[in-house]
């Protein structure tokens, strides 16, 4: 057995120092921490002051929107993908679940015959296929009703921002 020097985590050499422009003359020197100079507060608006009168806006943009990573609709299509998901597995799992537990659990109710002499067991190993399509089915189904509309959407929005970007 030999012996290994090398030590077992990947060595990183540390990041490269930061090129700062020059501080104005006016500026106080920077903290040796590294620490920014703080700017005074702006006086908070008292809360039995009088409201302000009305003003035309300044400009006519429309609000900035929040980035789309954040947006609410992620966490929405989200979890609707989610429970689509969960319904579908559940479905299929489900049924596959009874299946072994009744032929684990309640060998004579498997062993028992249907019509025409087709022994349980077979019957219900047989109709596993169609409760996989039923699933499938269910998969596509909300797919339809309630995924896709939302990433639809998203598509269209996230479009829509990138053009606004690339105009500006």
């Amino acid at each position: 057995m030999s012996y290994d020097p090398s030590p077992s985590y990947p060595h990183r050499p540390p990041p490269p120092p930061q090129q700062r422009p020059p501080y104005p003359s006016h500026a106080p020197a920077p903290s040796p921490h590294g620490a920014r100079p703080r700017r005074p507060a702006e006086p908070s608006p008292s809360p039995f002051a009088a409201p302000a009168p009305f003003a035309a806006p300044a400009s006519r943009r429309a609000p900035r929107r929040a980035a789309l990573g954040h947006h609410s609709d992620l966490r929405v299509l989200r979890s609707a993908y989610r429970w689509q998901r969960r319904t579908a597995t559940l479905t299929a799992l489900g049924y596959f679940t009874l299946f072994l537990l009744l032929s684990a659990y309640a060998p004579g109710l498997m062993s028992g015959t249907l019509v025409g002499g087709i022994p349980t067991g077979l019957m219900f190993a047989l109709v596993q296929l169609p409760v996989t399509w039923l699933a499938i089915a269910l998969y596509e189904h909300t797919a339809r009703r309630r995924v896709d509309p939302l990433a639809d959407r998203i598509r269209k929005e996230a479009e829509l921002d990138a053009r606004r970007r690339a105009t500006r």
